[in-house]
């Protein structure tokens, strides 16, 4: 079901739970190749988007850290994956993936070939992928590249395997009416290019101001339960 709101606003208690959580996240590993990544039976959930949509910048804000995630003035320097553990400290229960950027076209092309291989590999093949998070700036919407990799996504999100959040990101630099075309142009694309009864949903989010943060946060905390416990909880 795709849905042009965020959730209904979270209660105090459930945003303070989510946002404790995702600030326990901390590094765990960084790898070039699929086959390096640790195999273990946590759900992940894997932040994609442009070179410049603030994908590092969002992992940074849910986490409450300036440099958890490497955010550049210059597009394109996230070249592997990055795992973060979240939950507590000796048992975590979820991992964030910090996906390469794709789309920027000052990369060296071997280069980038190389890393767009990897990340699509990984949406398309890691077992434990339970969501994405894909970062799309607000002001430009969807591009080629992020309708291309809403592709690569079907057969994961038909199968009910990947559930989709996307984020239009630097929201504070719309006004209301902007922000709200924005979110129903976002809608639209998605109920053409999605399957009719995946898991999507759409939202507006500000690293700068704050604005859905806490909204994601609960999302992704629910996410990171078991499947069986969220269908009792949602």
């Amino acid at each position: 079901m795709t849905r042009s709101d965020p959730p209904p606003q979270p209660a105090g208690a459930a945003a303070a739970k989510a946002l404790a959580w995702t600030h326990t996240a901390r590094f765990l590993v960084t790898a070039a190749r699929l086959e390096q990544l640790p195999q273990l039976e946590l759900a992940e959930i894997g932040f994609v988007g442009r070179s410049n949509a603030g994908k590092s910048t969002a992992i940074n804000r849910l986490a409450q850290q300036k440099r958890l995630a490497f955010a550049s003035r210059t597009p394109g320097r996230t070249q592997h994956i990055n795992l973060f553990a979240v939950g507590p400290k000796n048992a975590p229960d979820a991992l964030f993936a910090d996906l390469p950027g794709y789309g920027y076209a000052a990369v060296e092309r071997a280069a980038k070939l190389r890393w767009q291989e990897v990340m699509a590999q990984y949406l398309a093949q890691r077992r434990s992928l339970s969501g994405v998070v894909l970062l799309v700036d607000s002001r430009l919407g969807f591009t080629d590249l992020d309708q291309r990799l809403l592709r690569l996504l079907e057969p994961r999100l038909a199968g009910g395997v990947v559930r989709l959040l996307v984020l239009l990101t630097k929201a504070d630099k719309l006004s209301r009416q902007a922000a709200a075309q924005a979110s129903r142009e976002a809608t639209a694309l998605l109920s053409r290019e999605c399957p009719a009864h995946a898991d999507v949903a759409v939202g507006l989010f500000s690293a700068l101001n704050g604005s859905g943060v806490d909204d994601v946060a609960v999302r992704l905390d629910a996410w990171a339960q078991p499947r069986d416990a969220l269908q009792t909880t949602m």
